[in-house]
């Protein structure tokens, strides 16, 4: 349990400072009024200094001396002269130091076992700028920042219904971040919200700085490379899958919101796909999903067709690409994972690296060490050609790199030892670890399997905003599906 506040200042005042052993930026004002000794408690850098001056330090200071008890004083300074859009009472130490750290104000007096908690936030945050992972053609060019407030308010500017629920958790022993869950309280199902909102209180972490902390204890499950959880850095992104009945989690310090259940098939969509002619939303969706393909598939199918199916390559390429591997050190499976190893190395290095720097190692790193390599006869010009493919693939879904990346290795081991048959085999066992999976008991597939033929008119092929914006879809009708209770109204 909390430890309650003292109602001695003194005592209250040592609390204070034994916790935060002498912190340079720890504040504590003393005043006293009408003979009551009072104390206010902040941080620099976290509060707004003309806030605190002209809405606490100001209106102390027009408070006329009188005969008046603790009590008396409190009930005045809460009711006629401290004001603030963010304003509470306080109790207890853990609540006092997280108010505090969080860049609020809080006024003690001397004989009042609780605290005035005052909202004069005023900390630096980033503008609301597009997101650089997350770009689109069309529609808004803005992204969630690192401050919840701010996400909030761009979620709520969205989504003008009283049916938008938002719900703060303290999570991390050590950090005590502040979480929110969104959510439709109309939409969203009450068995989803509170599997969520279990699962984080649950979550036992001395720090909790990102959504990706909290990732694992949402889409944990059976063992696969994906997950059940997605992410954005779009607010209207968040907003459509909240009319879904999603549930959003913001973690304050970052601008990457959680979004469970997320389905598989949701990672081939984006917000222009629904800006754009349905036609050609079909063709760039189903583009993704052969890059997907592609980029997993492609060198793990080569190596095993050069390796033990020579007979499926044309005649007219035979030559070049058994010529290639027998001119090259290496076999196929070498050359492809020693190419992907270097890959990945450049891409690492690239990605940590200034701008400038970064494009440099970029052009180093793909004309001289990859010309250099070919003329060197280390590696044959089709694997290069196979290796670019695949890279180039991989951004296509951006979303699903992580397991991409892995799936690719693994398939071209699979390959080099099992060949064609072995592949086949594999992709089998992708394909039932991808059904087994659910996150909050709604299926990773759906709509796929199990088969909702109705929510097929948003899955590849895309209907018209005159079909969609007449029927509502609920994430929920998957699981309710699967467990024998859908009804003709469920989409």
């Amino acid at each position: 349990m909390p430890e309650k506040l003292d109602r001695s200042l003194v005592l209250v005042r040592e609390r204070i400072e034994k916790g935060m052993r002498g912190s340079a930026d720890l504040i504590l004002d003393e005043f006293q009024i009408a003979g009551v000794k009072g104390l206010a408690f902040m941080f620099d850098g976290l509060v707004s200094n003309s806030q605190v001056s002209d809405f606490l330090l100001r209106p102390l200071s027009r408070i006329q001396p009188s005969e008046i008890t603790p009590e008396g004083l409190w009930d005045i300074l809460q009711r006629e002269f401290l004001f603030s859009s963010e304003q509470g009472v306080v109790d207890n130490s853990d609540d006092l130091f997280t108010r505090a750290m969080s860049g609020f104000v809080l006024v003690l007096l001397d004989g009042v076992p609780k605290a005035l908690s005052l909202g004069y936030q005023g900390f630096v945050t980033r503008s609301a700028g597009e997101p650089a992972m997350e770009k689109n053609l069309r529609g808004s060019r803005e992204g969630f920042t690192e401050s919840n407030n701010t996400n909030t308010a761009m979620v709520r500017r969205r989504l003008k219904s009283p049916n938008l629920t938002v719900e703060t958790l303290y999570l991390g022993r050590q950090s005590r971040t502040n979480v929110r869950l969104c959510y439709l309280s109309d939409v969203a199902a009450p068995e989803t919200v509170e599997a969520v909102r279990q699962k984080l209180q649950e979550a036992s972490l001395p720090l909790v700085l990102d959504s990706g902390f909290l990732q694992a204890f949402i889409g944990k499950g059976a063992a696969s490379l994906f997950s059940g959880t997605g992410t954005t850095q779009r607010p209207d992104t968040l907003c459509a899958k909240l009319a879904e009945g999603r549930v959003g989690v913001m973690v304050d310090g970052s601008p990457n919101v959680m979004i469970a259940p997320y389905l598989f098939t949701e990672h081939f969509h984006t917000l222009d796909d629904y800006t754009q002619r349905p036609y050609f939303t079909a063709f760039v969706r189903l583009l993704r999903l052969a890059a997907f393909f592609l980029t997993v598939l492609l060198p793990g199918y080569y190596v095993a067709v050069v390796t033990f199916h020579p007979e499926r390559i044309p005649r007219m390429l035979l030559p070049a690409f058994l010529g290639s591997v027998s001119a090259t050190p290496l076999s196929a499976m070498g050359e492809a994972l020693a190419l992907f190893l270097l890959y990945e190395l450049l891409r690492e290095a690239g990605l940590r690296l200034p701008d400038a720097i970064g494009h440099t190692l970029s052009v180093v790193g793909g004309i001289v060490i990859g010309d250099a390599i070919v003329t060197a006869g280390l590696v044959g010009l089709p694997m290069i050609i196979i290796i670019a493919l695949t890279a180039v693939s991989a951004f296509a879904v951006p979303s699903l790199y992580e397991p991409v990346t892995i799936l690719r290795f693994l398939f071209i081991f699979i390959g080099g030892i099992l060949g064609l048959y072995g592949m086949v085999l594999g992709f089998l066992v992708l394909v039932v670890n991808l059904c087994s999976l659910h996150t909050l008991g709604t299926p990773l597939t759906a709509p796929i399997a199990p088969w909702q033929p109705r929510t097929l008119r948003d899955l590849f092929w895309r209907s018209g905003w005159q079909r969609l914006g007449q029927e509502d879809y609920n994430v929920s009708s998957a699981r309710q599906l699967e467990r024998g209770q859908t009804d003709d109204q469920d989409a």
